[in-house]
């Protein structure tokens, strides 16, 4: 029951520090980019295939050209986090995985492994949801990032703020896909 116990600690030990991880990292490469000038929040880079050609397979090739360490370090805050928030949880899912096949694993600490990976594709799913929402209600981006009793929504408009419509509209499409109450949803704009 002890040895029960040290396990189900380890395996939520490390998904409060996984998705601490992910804050810090979100919210750290945001600021010090700002501060060391290597990318502005919310500005985006057109990409074509060279000589004005703007059609759909030279774009497709252009993009093909892009590996994840230029998203990862070019001017896209929102490619690159997402590109953050992808890799957190590809690394928390594998310490999941990895807790629930060990040798002589408990059953509840399989469960409890099983049901964190579940809570980490449902963030996926519920932040895409969103995301996708945000822009169709006209805004240039969005990225979510979710967690156990708060989200975070940064959306990028025209003009680099938001109006009190412009909260309200994100707020309500937030609220209506997490069921989180108002309180518990930030939103800030990219500038």
């Amino acid at each position: 029951m002890k040895r029960n116990w040290k396990r189900n600690t380890v395996v939520a030990a490390m998904l409060v520090l996984v998705g601490a991880a992910v804050f810090l990292n979100w919210k750290y490469t945001g600021t010090s980019a700002l501060q060391a000038g290597t990318k502005i929040l919310g500005e985006s880079t057109l990409v074509s295939g060279g000589d004005g050609d703007n059609s759909a397979a030279a774009a497709a090739g252009s993009a093909e050209a892009l590996d994840e360490d230029s998203v990862y370090t070019g001017s896209d805050y929102f490619a690159s986090a997402r590109l953050t928030r992808q890799q957190a949880r590809d690394s928390a899912i594998s310490l999941l995985q990895e807790a629930a096949k060990e040798d002589g694993a408990a059953q509840s600490v399989t469960d409890e492994a099983s049901e964190g990976i579940q809570a980490l594709a449902s963030y996926t799913m519920t932040e895409a949801q969103i995301e996708n929402l945000v822009t169709a209600k006209g805004y240039a981006d969005c990225v979510a990032f979710m967690g156990d009793d708060s989200i975070s929504v940064v959306v990028s408009t025209d003009t680099g703020e938001l109006t009190d419509v412009d909260v309200a509209k994100v707020t309500d499409i937030t609220m209506t896909e997490t069921g989180y109450p108002a309180s518990s949803i930030k939103i800030m704009a990219a500038n």
